[in-house]
């Protein structure tokens, strides 16, 4: 039987619950919630091999984040959530050293709305990598950073992971930040919800299109991996309104997926506030009224 598809492992759990019937604990799992800057956040670890076969997801911490009213621009909901997307970043780079160039990389095709998060939030990271070589005495307090847009396979004939390993390889990074658009298994999940990792990632999962995997054991530094669900599966859709297990048959609709319609103007929105939480996360002493004088 064909499984949902999800990325968020918030969603893995809820099925695993869903599928057992089991309202105890998940062995081999936490999971926790808490509040940050007014927003909700939801933190599910796997702790060993069986929370990994359990899930799905290999053992580590994600965080989700829910930032309902950003989409309807409510009122000091873009700040409070890029200060908790900057925090709950820099929660799980806690073991990766506090000095050294960090390499973040937007994932994704920028010709395709709901996979142009990546590329997007490319655009919207402060690069310092540069001007702490080039001008210390300015600029040495700055931690150097560089970005990344791998863009996919059918624009540049390398696979994502190939072109990411020989930038680490050249530039000897102390981490990698990867971020990209992910899938759900609900609307209401759909551009209203980040999730950070620190397993690393696989471009293209989201949407069944495997791709070599960003990961500490590929790229041989640590991976944090950011993502926002752009899409749902159609079957997997489908099978949430008619509260069944098994995915209908969609009548060749196997690879139909289900985006919000006003899908641009929120990717850009999202963009914006992991651009600008992934960099005030490395840079702690930037306010955000900097970054936009900086950025824009």
């Amino acid at each position: 039987m064909r499984m949902r598809r999800t990325d968020l492992a918030l969603e893995a759990r809820e099925l695993w619950q869903e599928r057992t019937g089991a309202v105890d604990a998940l062995p081999g799992v936490k999971a926790w919630d808490t509040v940050r800057d007014g927003l909700p956040v939801n933190a599910v670890e796997v702790l060993d091999a069986q929370g990994e076969r359990a899930l799905g997801k290999p053992k580590g911490r994600y965080v989700t984040l829910t930032m309902e009213g950003l989409s309807s621009r409510e009122e000091g909901v873009f700040p409070r959530a890029v200060r908790a997307v900057a925090a709950e970043l820099a929660e799980l780079m806690r073991e990766v050293p506090r000095e050294g160039l960090v390499l973040v990389v937007g994932l994704g095709n920028r010709a395709i709305t709901p996979d142009a998060v990546g590329p997007k939030v490319h655009q919207n990271i402060l690069v310092t990598r540069h001007l702490v070589r080039q001008m210390p005495e300015h600029f040495g307090a700055l931690r150097p950073v560089a970005s990344l847009a791998a863009e996919v396979m059918g624009t540049t004939g390398l696979e994502s992971g190939e072109l990411v390993r020989a930038v680490c390889e050249k530039t000897g990074p102390a981490c990698v930040v990867a971020v990209d658009a992910l899938a759900s298994r609900s609307l209401k999940r759909l551009c209203k919800t980040v999730q950070l990792a620190n397993t690393g990632i696989i471009p293209g999962s989201g949407v069944g299109n495997h791709r070599m995997g960003l990961t500490r054991e590929s790229l041989g530094v640590p991976v944090l991996a950011v993502g926002v669900p752009t899409v749902v599966d159609g079957a997997t859709l489908a099978a949430d309104l008619l509260g069944t297990d098994e995915l209908p048959d969609l009548e060749g609709g196997q690879n139909l997926f289900v985006t919000p319609k006003d899908i641009d103007s929120q990717v850009n929105d999202l963009s914006k506030v992991i651009g600008y939480g992934i960099s005030m996360a490395l840079q702690p002493g930037i306010t955000l009224e900097e970054l936009e004088l900086l950025l824009s």
